[in-house]
């Protein structure tokens, strides 16, 4: 599986990323060994998750989301 998420910074910003396990990203991002963008934000929280059966249209997923206003981003994660 394929997976598309939204992180909640400690900053209050938000970050989409693509993974084949969440868990363990999630965890990579609050170890400091995720994205160069959550390193000095962490702790980070998971706010969103999409599963798809492709890396294609996960990734396609995470494009389209990361274009997205900050103000839809917080709405698909519920915030």
């Amino acid at each position: 599986m394929h997976y598309v998420y939204i992180l909640r910074c400690a900053d209050d910003t938000l970050y989409t990323g693509y993974t084949t396990d969440p868990e363990r990203r999630v965890a990579e991002h609050n170890a400091g060994d995720g994205a160069k963008y959550t390193r000095g934000r962490t702790p980070v929280k998971q706010v969103h998750l999409e599963t798809f059966d492709s890396q294609g249209a996960a990734m396609r997923r995470e494009h389209a989301i990361k274009q997205l206003p900050r103000t839809e981003k917080k709405r698909l994660a519920g915030l």
